[in-house]
């Protein structure tokens, strides 16, 4: 039986956030950095339009919800981020999770970082946005779901010293300053995040 491993970056990073979508504990088997990939906040989707919507403290539902994405750059030393291990079904498990990302086969980029070396894994893979939620800007009206940030950061400053800046020097900032929002549609398969 091949062993695979995802390659977490943003909220898969949070071992609670995964351990929702996988039904099971989790532990990242290690702490590593994807060479040529860069961290964007790049990813949207509309938020009237699918299985979650969001509004504001004030009752305003934004028209979009922007997110985290990691695509290839040449130029980028590499993002930092987890490798989780799991298995065919628990994959399948996370393309319902990620849906509006495609998974693709990342083994031959993943470097170590510090002196633990890697596991050994068969394949590696990762999620980056579908072209048709990903934009060069912010829509006028999005927003960034501040807990997701919350989420994120707090799972990377628990990888250990050093991990949370490299999390921030390896990612573009927001595009728009994070808000408080709150679930008001639920068409949410089980295990899929609903906090954002």
């Amino acid at each position: 039986m091949s062993r695979i491993a995802i390659f977490g970056y943003g909220s898969l990073a949070s071992p609670k956030s995964a351990a929702l979508s996988l039904g099971r504990p989790v532990e990242p088997a290690a702490v590593v950095r994807i060479r040529g990939w860069r961290r964007r906040w790049n990813g949207f989707r509309d938020n009237a339009a699918v299985e979650k919507t969001f509004a504001l403290g004030d009752g305003t539902v934004p028209p979009y919800v922007v997110g985290l994405n990691i695509e290839r750059d040449p130029a980028s030393e590499g993002a930092n981020g987890v490798l989780i291990e799991v298995t065919e079904g628990e994959v399948e498990r996370l393309d319902l999770r990620e849906l509006r990302y495609d998974r693709v086969e990342v083994d031959a980029e993943i470097e170590p970082l510090g002196d633990t070396g890697l596991p050994d894994f068969d394949r590696v893979v990762l999620y980056t946005a579908k072209a048709v939620h990903r934009m060069a800007q912010a829509p006028p009206g999005a927003i960034v779901i501040a807990e997701y940030v919350r989420t994120v950061e707090a799972a990377f400053a628990a990888l250990g010293p050093g991990q949370l800046d490299l999390f921030h020097e390896t990612t573009d900032p927001p595009p728009v300053e994070p808000s408080e929002a709150t679930l008001v549609a639920d068409r949410i398969p089980p295990g899929n995040p609903r906090r954002w």
